[in-house]
């Protein structure tokens, strides 16, 4: 026998396109997901139109990030930083529970209904029960505390990005008491800011008070101890000029002491010089040999010297002129001794005197510094005690100032906010939003019935199409069998025969098309049918399959399910006739076990006794001789087989046949199985044709795939 191999360009499990599988899935349950929609949409129109309207309404107010100076004594306790954490904190005073309870009770909220906790809602089974029915003693602080928590939740406070505007919200039933809260919380958030204000303008005040007191103490106390300091050291004044006149004097004395000190210096050398010579001859000190005196007597001595020298050499030792030049130059050394004497003299008191002015000196620039030094401590002293005084001064006359100011300011404050916007009373509610809701809601109901649609889709293993036929199996599809109605079904053996003209019939001569146009030369050809479950059509299609070939081809129909046989009751026949298990046994003839149906050229086989064994009749080299046997005798032999994943007779029977033809029903049969069982039947040798989708709905599946099953059935071989 021939054997096909796999249908060339399809592969098991193919995906089509995502987007037309969703829209599939979504026109498939349309009118489910579209009342799931309205069902939704209505539901949440009940909810919206139950729900009691909320009204908001908001007032802007402006807080100034710095205040007026009027009270100059806010340094004292801090300064008011115009930066986002003054803002901020400002928000969280205006959302404080002491602001809340102080505009409660301005507005006597307990008066509304919506917020009188004093109104208690009774479960209607508190009638059956004996409850605690004190009353409690209800005071203006106990409702405001009472109502504080649901006022605190409806309030909100917003600061307006880069500005020092902040917005004050309430939300409410009740659009006028939406409109009166926000405004009133602004009244009592400035009223409240005043009132703290003026206490520390009080506090500040008396506590100035108390200071200016020590203070004018404590000035009194260093005025009298300057006084008393100048008193005692005899200070009249101690200015600039006088310690620059001073300053002047040393400066002269220690220029003179200094040249004093060289003046000595010089007197001191020569005195030395003098008093080193031992031998009474003074030539070689230098202050005596330079001395103009000295000078001109050593010269007269000279002189007188030469001239006796000349007359010596004239005249002769007792010429009277040598006598008189003799007599001049004793005169002469007498006048230079007694000049160098004279020099020696003046040089030792020039010394002395030099030594005594430069003591005095030393002596007056020691006394005129120890004056300055004196006065400078004094002048010390005295610049600590006047500072003192000066800071005491300033103080105490800066707080006099202050106080005075922060005591005529009491009766004058300015708020540091004001209302720039009123609330007003707001015309739309803002929840619910109604038609928000409700397009939300529905457009919610609408994609959530459609997702489940699409996993309903996802999650069904089951084939739905003709075209999952090929996609998940992996083999083109012989023909779709349509669904049958009660009428039809109950005589579903022979539909070909008696109505041929219905959908079903086109089917089956679909499939008999195929079958002929796969081997056009095949002479004889031997069909198994077979399915993957029990209840798919499996023997209804058989017998209708045998009768629209027996149409054209001496066809035999074998009925091979020795184990659960039903061909004979579809086509009308004796089950209890011999049949397959005697032929094969030899209990009985071909003629014997032959059986024609009625009106038809077509003749059955039916199972005969059910054997003990079916693998064992199947697997005899008996039953393959009688199918070449029964195939000399017939063009057309078909098997109507079990169903493959009960039992493993198909495995046995799909060698010995020329063509497979495989049974799956739609929106049923799992398509793992049915491809499971496909490649046994090929790997054990079989040659499948194609495979049948039966029970298809073949509205539905023109509705929800775009198709007609019965058309869309692809003989093998042909495109």
């Amino acid at each position: 026998m021939n054997r096909a191999p796999h249908p060339a360009g399809l592969t098991p499990a193919q995906e089509t396109a995502p987007l037309l599988e969703y829209w599939r899935s979504i026109n498939k349950r349309k009118w489910l997901i579209l009342f799931f929609g309205i069902t939704v949409a209505a539901v949440a129109t009940a909810i919206v139109f139950s729900i009691a309207p909320t009204y908001r309404s908001t007032s802007t107010l402006l807080i100034e990030s710095s205040r007026q100076k009027i009270l100059s004594v806010e340094e004292v306790y801090s300064g008011v930083s115009a930066n986002r954490e003054y803002f901020q904190t400002q928000a969280e005073i205006l959302q404080s529970r002491d602001l809340a309870i102080k505009t409660i009770k301005s507005l006597k909220l307990w008066e509304k209904p919506a917020f009188d906790p004093r109104i208690v809602k009774k479960p209607f089974w508190s009638s059956f029960l004996k409850t605690d029915e004190s009353k409690t003693n209800w005071t203006e602080d106990k409702l405001a505390a009472a109502i504080y928590p649901g006022f605190a939740a409806n309030i909100n406070v917003e600061l307006v990005r880069l500005s020092q505007l902040v917005k004050i919200s309430f939300t409410s039933s009740d659009k006028e008491l939406a409109a009166a809260v926000p405004d009133k919380l602004a009244e009592m958030y400035i009223d409240s800011d005043r009132d703290a204000r003026f206490a520390m303008a009080q506090s500040a005040s008396q506590w100035l008070n108390v200071r200016v007191d020590g203070l004018r103490e404590k000035l009194d106390k260093s005025e009298y101890a300057l006084q008393k300091y100048r008193e005692t050291n005899g200070i009249i004044s101690l200015s600039k000029e006088g310690q620059n006149g001073t300053g002047t004097q040393i400066a002269d004395t220690n220029q003179q002491l200094i040249a004093a000190k060289m003046k000595r210096a010089e007197a001191e050398n020569a005195y030395r010089q003098v008093t080193a010579v031992k031998n009474g001859d003074y030539s070689s000190v230098p202050a005596v040999i330079t001395n103009p005196q000295v000078s001109d007597s050593k010269r007269q001595e000279a002189e007188a010297e030469r001239k006796v020298s000349e007359l010596i050499q004239r005249y002769g030792e007792d010429h009277p002129k040598m006598v008189q030049a003799e007599g001049e130059l004793r005169s002469a050394k007498i006048n230079a001794k007694r000049q160098v004497d004279a020099v020696v003299g003046s040089l030792r008191q020039s010394y002395e005197a030099a030594l005594g002015t430069e003591r005095a000196l030393d002596a007056v620039l020691s006394q005129a510094r120890g004056a300055v030094s004196n006065l400078n401590r004094k002048e010390v002293q005295l610049g600590v005690l006047e500072r003192e005084a000066a800071a005491n001064r300033q103080l105490y006359e800066s707080f006099i100032a202050r106080a005075k100011e922060t005591a005529v300011s009491q009766d004058l404050q300015s708020a540091i906010a004001r209302i720039i916007d009123k609330a007003s009373v707001p015309n739309l509610p803002i929840k619910p939003k109604k038609s928000q809701i409700i397009t939300i809601a529905t457009l919610f109901g609408l994609l959530l019935a459609a997702s489940a649609a699409v996993l309903l889709d996802r999650i069904n293993n089951t084939i739905n199409s003709s075209d999952d036929v090929e996609r998940l199996l992996g083999y083109p599809l012989l023909t779709s069998i349509p669904l049958l109605n009660k009428k039809q079904a109950s005589n579903a053996g022979k539909l070909v025969s008696d109505d041929p003209k219905s959908i079903y019939s086109e089917s089956i001569f679909t499939a008999r098309t195929g079958v002929a146009l796969s081997s056009i030369d095949a002479v004889r050809r031997t069909l198994l049918i077979t399915s993957s479950l029990p209840n798919e059509g499996k023997t209804t299609f058989a017998s209708n399959l045998a009768l629209a070939l027996a149409g054209t081809r001496r066809t035999l129909i074998i009925d091979g399910d020795l184990r659960k046989p039903g061909l004979a009751r579809k086509l009308g026949l004796n089950p209890t006739h011999p049949g397959l298990s005697n032929l094969v046994a030899g209990t009985a003839t071909l003629e014997a076990c032959l059986q024609h149906v009625e009106n038809t050229r077509l003749y059955c086989i039916s199972t005969g006794d059910i054997p003990p064994s079916s693998l064992e009749i199947l697997m005899s080299k008996r039953f393959s001789e009688l199918l070449k046997q029964l195939s000399a005798t017939f063009e057309i032999l078909v098997i109507d087989g079990p169903p493959l994943s009960l039992v493993s007779d198909p495995l046995i029977l799909a060698p010995l046949c020329s063509d497979t033809l495989f049974i799956t029903r739609a929106q049923e049969t799992p398509h793992p199985i049915a491809r499971k069982n496909l490649a046994r039947i090929s790997q054990a040798g079989g040659r499948i044709l194609g495979v049948t989708l039966s029970h298809l709905d073949f509205k539905k599946a023109e509705r929800y795939y775009g198709q007609y099953g019965a058309q869309s059935g692809k003989p093998y071989g042909v495109t």
